[in-house]
């Protein structure tokens, strides 16, 4: 496993991050069990999840579980690997029914840090992460609480999640106005499906020394061979099967140039992310050990430089970096 560092920071990890979204919700505690063995056991030292996991992830979630948390806490309680791992978790959606119980409020990071850390069976998480913008919370406030838990030891380094450029520049100039690290990760949605990014987040971080973290690299499971699957899984939503005809002339080219490299779809998806420049880590979800395994082969598969060309005709871009990719 070749580490990297995580933005400006000492901190290294793996190229693959585990991502636990699946955890409780659609992947039992045993066979969660096994795939974080199986991911430690590999080198995967990144695991990624958030407080609201462990519910469906649905656009009218109401209230999160906290299930992924706990399904991980009793993984780490009965392998005592918890010094190998560096832990990821999030917070801003509801956990509760009151007004308070989601956000970014000073008295919300506070409240969801403690709940998380009791979940997880830890007394500090390495790397605690906005899981969303709040419009309506001050930055100095939330940058004042998120230092506060830095000061008692409870929260290691903090990050973002889902951030815009202009918000991630926003945050980090108030930090290092106050002489604090700030931001040291932002977490985007980052495929060949989804390339938005490239615009403004990561200028932003690059300029800032901030690492990013790709959530979604398989577009989804629209990357996955999809139009051949045998395991449906997500694939039959109504959400997804918009998708998949919204691009199937692209999937129809993709799918064919994967047979003809003889590779699977997902592995060179993956593989062309864990390339671009500027990627800390690539934070897969499996549901499944098959899953975690194919995740694994992606990091030994190198795509040359005529083959990235075909895929990008295939899944173009925005045109490079703001503001060059519209004016000039």
């Amino acid at each position: 496993m070749q580490y990297r560092h995580l933005g400006r920071t000492g901190l290294l990890v793996s190229p693959l991050a585990l991502g636990t979204m699946n955890f409780g919700d659609r992947t039992d505690e045993s066979t969660a069990h096994a795939i974080l063995s199986a991911a430690a056991d590999a080198g995967i030292n990144l695991v990624d999840t958030a407080d609201v996991y462990g519910t469906p992830q649905t656009p009218d979630i109401k209230q999160g579980s906290g299930r992924s948390e706990e399904i991980i806490g009793s993984w780490l309680k009965s392998t005592g690997r918890r010094d190998e791992i560096v832990l990821a978790t999030k917070l801003y959606q509801p956990m509760g029914p009151g007004p308070n119980d989601r956000r970014l409020s000073a008295r919300h990071i506070r409240a969801a840090c403690e709940a998380s850390l009791r979940r997880l069976g830890t007394d500090r998480i390495d790397l605690y992460q906005m899981h969303h913008m709040d419009r309506f919370t001050p930055v100095d406030e939330i940058l004042e609480a998120m230092g506060r838990l830095v000061a008692d030891g409870k929260v290691l380094y903090f990050g973002s999640s889902n951030f815009a450029g202009w918000y991630i520049a926003a945050m980090q100039s108030e930090a290092l106005s106050r002489h604090m690290l700030g931001l040291v990760s932002e977490q985007s949605i980052y495929s060949l499906v989804d390339r938005a990014v490239e615009l403004e987040v990561i200028p932003a971080c690059r300029h800032f020394g901030i690492g990013l973290l790709a959530w979604s690299p398989l577009g989804r499971g629209l990357l996955a061979g999809v139009l051949h699957a045998h395991d449906c899984g997500r694939r039959t939503l109504p959400a997804l099967r918009a998708r998949v005809e919204r691009h199937r002339a692209q999937l129809e080219q993709w799918e064919a140039l994967c047979a003809e490299l003889g590779l699977p779809p997902s592995e060179v998806a993956l593989a062309w992310l864990l390339g671009r420049p500027g990627l800390t880590a690539a934070v897969t979800g499996p549901r499944t050990m098959a899953h975690l395994e194919g995740s694994l082969r992606a990091l030994d598969l190198e795509l040359p430089p005529e083959v990235i060309a075909r895929i990008e005709a295939i899944w173009p871009g925005p045109g490079g970096e703001a503001p060059e990719a519209y004016a000039w």
